[in-house]
């Protein structure tokens, strides 16, 4: 089964903007992609990656620019739906999470993200097509039934964090000590504990 890891490499993680610069974007991006592929190649996978624009990592790399439904569909059509998608904004992933992904004997295995989005995917079926807007996972689950695919979802903390806000940084210091991680404390953050949720901060 073709394995691939999408990324922008062009301007990736826009909505980090506040607390990074456009070249710390694009370095943070490719260390929790170093992470993702450490992942899954140790969980037994040979992964690659799809990017926007050339990046910097240890896998073979394919430059597209389409849309990330134009291009997951196309591959999906090319391998008559046996394909299998992960994120490269999922810092936290070992590779327990990486086999619990593959596990399920299903025709369509779903990885949710917390916010509503999917991070991952396993697909054994034919006629199983992605929609990566809005909340994506519950389209998702929407478009197996209607083709007759049978679903299994994976209730990870591993898979579903994604990095998108500043808030989520504090997940990956305080769960992680992979190239993401490091590259945050080398970049000068450290967490911020208060009566709140735990936060980062950049002093």
């Amino acid at each position: 089964m073709r394995l691939v890891v999408p990324v922008s490499g062009s301007d990736p993680k826009t909505r980090l903007s506040s607390v990074l610069r456009p070249d710390e974007r694009r370095e943070f991006t490719e260390a929790m992609l170093a992470d993702v592929l450490d992942a899954l190649e140790t969980a037994g996978h040979s992964p690659r990656v799809v990017a926007t624009a050339p990046v910097a990592c240890d896998a073979p790399v394919t430059v597209d620019d389409r849309g990330l439904d134009s291009l997951v569909n196309d591959l999906l059509a090319e391998t008559d739906g046996e394909l299998a998608v992960v994120m490269a904004d999922l810092p936290l992933l070992t590779a327990d999470a990486v086999a619990r992904l593959f596990a399920p004997d299903a025709d369509v295995v779903l990885a949710p993200g917390l916010g509503g989005g999917t991070n991952a995917f396993v697909s054994r079926h034919p006629d199983f097509r992605v929609d990566y807007h809005g909340a994506s996972i519950r389209d998702h689950r929407r478009v197996a039934r209607d083709v007759g695919a049978a679903v299994a979802e994976v209730d990870s903390r591993l898979l579903a964090t994604d990095v998108d806000e500043p808030g989520d940084l504090a997940e990956v210091l305080l769960h992680s000590d992979g190239a993401a991680a490091d590259w945050l404390r080398d970049a000068g953050f450290e967490l911020a504990v208060d009566e709140g949720r735990v936060t980062v901060d950049r002093p």
